[in-house]
């Protein structure tokens, strides 16, 4: 993002965004600093503050700041079929009684890398991670299923991952 474009954000939009998500405050130079490293996370702080009109000691300890507060990760995100993991499931998830405290159990099991309380058809999407199909089969019925308040599981087979990203920017 150029500099102008920093420069350009309203105050009012990023009021909106801070009320509806009640997390920390982001300014535009902020924003802009995420922008830059979802395009790339190796870019160097020298070249984010050029863009952003910031010294590299300055953005340093912004982009410090904002992963101690989770606002976002800086992490290597790799082919799960390069590393040795050729069996990924999207898991639909109903629940009986309360969604959150399935939730938690499922973020506790190291094969479900994505959970996400959904309205609609499930209660929960789930992405799995395994090995091969006896370990899919094995997190799904003898894990998964077994977690008190699941009721029902559906499962979806990845077959071919033709799409992953993470740069949708920011508001």
């Amino acid at each position: 993002m150029h500099s102008e474009a920093v420069a350009s954000r309203s105050a009012d939009q990023k009021d909106s965004r801070e009320s509806r998500n009640g997390g920390p405050q982001l300014d535009a130079v902020s924003l802009a600093i995420i922008e830059q490293l979802q395009e790339d996370g190796r870019r160097p702080y020298a070249a984010i503050g050029k863009a952003v009109g910031l010294s590299e000691a300055a953005v340093r300890q912004r982009v410090q700041k904002l992963l101690d507060q989770g606002v976002m990760q800086i992490v290597a995100v790799t082919d799960p079929l390069t590393v040795g993991f050729r069996r990924q499931a999207m898991v639909g998830v109903n629940v009986e009684g309360d969604v959150e405290s399935v939730a938690d159990a499922l973020t506790a099991m190291p094969e479900c890398e994505y959970v996400v309380m959904t309205a609609g058809s499930f209660d929960l999407m789930v992405e799995v991670v395994c090995e091969d199909d006896d370990h899919l089969l094995e997190v799904i019925n003898r894990r998964i299923r077994a977690v008190p308040g699941v009721r029902s599981t559906e499962s979806f087979v990845y077959l071919k991952l033709k799409k992953q990203t993470y740069m949708w920017g920011t508001r």
